[in-house]
């Protein structure tokens, strides 16, 4: 990570969950090599965690304990049971990093797991999840969810609908905007500067020419065929079942996929600890782990750190791209 690049911020995410954990893992992992500040209640963390409070991000490097930007929350921390009391307070300091990563003052957002449920219960949070409340903040119409690693980026079209409901929701618009959507932010945000995208078909062997199904055909050929005339390198439709093994995989930078499993199968066989979730089309960079609060093991020690450090390590090369 370059040093004039200021630090990343990780939002504490749900309390009761393995996010404090996780915070003091990575830092432990990464010290001085990648600074990032953890926002939340110190209180939280493990006992015997080093802290270094701070009052400001740029104070985060150099720091000899985890560096906290101390966000005080009301009510006892249960590991494993959520605490309405929290929800407001988790939900703040997520709003809290993307203000410093709007100002400049941090140099990316990295977000540890939320528990939906409790910051509905809690505090009345109206939106799905993460994704829909940093666009909220920002002000941004349409952004588009990337699940990354090394082997393999994907991103869903359509996220968390039931199947009968996808082949409705697809449409030349949501399509169009989302494969220009992944088409910026590989170029901005990863550095490539002619990216190769796949589309998957949504039917089993693309449609056979309309014999399985003619989504390919009547809808997401065309919206192909537009693109490729605004100079985007496309190939596709294909059969879904034929391009996540190896020699496919080479042939692009990234998948678009028409529903949530179609993406989400191959990337967790693949690299099942080491998947990113990235949102693509904000102002502000923003990681996150590929998992959940992992409420059944909060508070034995037993959390794996490696997607929160890939998702910390991913957030600061994307801000050296940007700024690159």
């Amino acid at each position: 990570m370059p040093g004039s690049m200021p630090p990343i911020a990780l939002s504490c995410g749900e309390p009761s969950g393995i996010g404090p954990e996780l915070a003091q893992k990575a830092w432990g992992a990464l010290g001085a090599s990648l600074p990032f500040f953890w926002i939340g209640d110190p209180a939280h963390l493990p006992g015997g965690c080093p802290v270094t409070l701070i009052d400001r991000p740029d104070q985060a490097i150099g720091a000899t304990g985890l560096p906290v930007l101390a966000h005080a929350m009301p009510g006892a921390l249960t590991p494993g049971t959520p605490n309405p009391a929290h929800a407001q307070g988790v939900i703040d300091a997520i709003a809290r990093g993307v203000d410093l990563a709007l100002s400049g003052a941090a140099g990316a957002l990295c977000t540890a797991p939320i528990h939906k449920k409790a910051l509905s219960d809690g505090a009345g949070f109206a939106h799905p999840g993460h994704t829909e409340y940093l666009a909220a903040l920002t002000g941004t119409p349409r952004v588009v969810m990337m699940l990354a690693s090394d082997q393999l980026r994907v991103v869903p079209a359509t996220i968390h609908l039931p199947l009968r409901d996808v082949a409705q929701a697809l449409t030349p618009d949501l399509l169009g905007d989302t494969i220009r959507i992944t088409h910026a932010g590989l170029i901005r945000d990863f550095g490539i500067a002619a990216p190769r995208i796949a589309i998957a078909g949504l039917n089993p062997h693309a449609g056979e020419g309309g014999k399985i199904g003619r989504e390919e055909l009547d809808l997401i050929a065309p919206v192909l065929d537009a693109l490729r005339a605004e100079g985007l390198n496309l190939i596709g439709p294909l059969s879904a079942d034929t391009m996540f093994h190896a020699a496919a995989r080479a042939g692009y930078d990234a998948a678009i996929c028409m529903y949530h499993d179609q993406a989400l199968i191959p990337i967790k066989t693949l690299d099942f600890d080491r998947g990113v979730n990235v949102t693509l089309g904000l102002p502000i960079v923003r990681t996150s782990p590929d998992h959940g609060t992992a409420l059944d093991i909060a508070g034995r020690g037993m959390a794996n750190p490696t997607s929160l450090i890939d998702a910390l390590k991913m957030a600061a090369r994307m801000a050296a791209a940007r700024s690159g």
